[in-house]
Formats: C-alpha cells, structure tokens, sequence
C-alpha cells in the first residue's frame, strides 16, 4: 500500500528488467542455446556462478567468471565472445529514464540499486546512466548483493532515509519481497501501465513519459 506522497524520499532502480532490458538472463540463455544445452538450466548455472565465485560482489574479475563458466558447463568462447551476448542485449529504455528524472523533479532523490558488474559501467560510458540519479549502487562495488537484505540496508544508511521513506523497483519478486523485510515500499514492475498506475499512488500527480519515447 502506497503511503503519503510526502514520505517518499528516495526511489531506488534496479537497472536489468526496468532501465534496461533484461540482457544478462536474455544473453546466457543465447549462449546456453548457441552451445547445445536448455536455456533456462544453463541461466541457472551461470547465474549461480556469478554470486558464487564473486563477481557480483566484486571479488572475482570478469576473466574468472567466464573461466568458471565454461569448466563447469562446458561452453566455448572467448571472454569477448561471451560478453557480447550480454552487453548487446542491454537495450536501454529511455522512457525509463525520463520517468527517473521526472521524479527528480517532484524534489525527490534517485538511486540505482543493481546486481550488476563493471559492465553497467561500461554501459554508463557509452549511454550517460548515472547522471540521471543521485546514486548508483553496484553490487560489484558495493560488495553486497541483493540476495541479502543487508544491501537495501547499506543503501538507505547512505542516502540517509529511513526504509518506510523509500521506494524499491524491480521486477524481480525475490529482490523486493526482501526489500520489504527490511521495510521498504516496493513495486515489482511488470508492465510499464502497471509501473505509472502504482507510481501515481506513491507520487500523486507525476507525469511520467508515454512507453517507447526517446525525448
């Protein structure tokens, strides 16, 4: 449930699946497929990896990820190769992008808050991300993941608001079933529609962009 317009601060973003188009479980499920196996087991396979050995969080550098994932599912091709398969398919949507700066502008802050890697960076250099937040917090520098509530913590510690104050997108359930633990507002995006109507409860009388506009 919504609560007053005046008590949300801050509004957090994840980026895959709500800035972006979801490119890494599009782009290993590509991968997956282009090396013979199910799509689905081998996103579980890689996914897992990444949190496992680190790279989500920061502990372990692109290269080992993707050495870790071809010994343990047996695909081939370089880091390159591989790579590209995801970063191609981060589509970012701009509309998104604009309602995030709408939002600014009803005096509230932005925040990113994504389990992501060096490659958000490197998507941020070649689209101009971050300049429309205050903050971006990456799991892969901030060495925590949203699979622990500790992140969404850690997050409303620094941009001191308190969780009730705050407000987490999503689309996936997982992420802000445990953002709500901790207390804070949640919309799991499913649709664009969805997203404005349950915006407007939060931020009565936001104007958010029409879906698929680039200006």
């Amino acid at each position: 449930m919504a609560i007053a317009a005046q008590d949300i601060q801050v509004i957090f973003f994840d980026f895959s699946g709500v800035l972006a188009e979801e490119g890494f479980v599009q782009g290993l499920k590509e991968i997956g497929r282009r090396n013979g196996q199910d799509p689905e087991t081998f996103l579980r396979t890689a996914a897992d990896i990444c949190y496992a050995n680190g790279y989500a969080s920061g502990r372990a550098d692109e290269h080992a990820f993707w050495n870790d994932v071809r010994a343990d599912t047996g695909v081939t091709g370089t880091d390159e190769e591989l790579r590209r398969e995801i970063l191609s398919r981060f589509i970012i949507r701009p509309w998104m992008l604009r309602a995030a700066a709408q939002v600014r502008r009803s005096n509230l802050r932005t925040a990113i808050l994504s389990d992501h890697t060096n490659w958000l960076e490197e998507l941020d250099a070649v689209h101009g991300i971050f300049r429309h937040f205050d903050r971006v917090f990456n799991s892969f520098r901030e060495g925590m993941t949203k699979r622990s509530a500790d992140f969404f913590t850690h997050a409303c510690a620094v941009m001191s608001v308190q969780p009730h104050h705050a407000l987490f997108i999503d689309d996936n359930p997982s992420n802000t079933d445990r953002a709500a633990t901790v207390g804070l507002n949640t919309i799991t995006y499913t649709t664009y529609a969805e997203f404005v109507t349950r915006m407007r409860g939060f931020v009565p009388g936001i104007v958010l962009p029409p879906e698929g506009s680039v200006s």
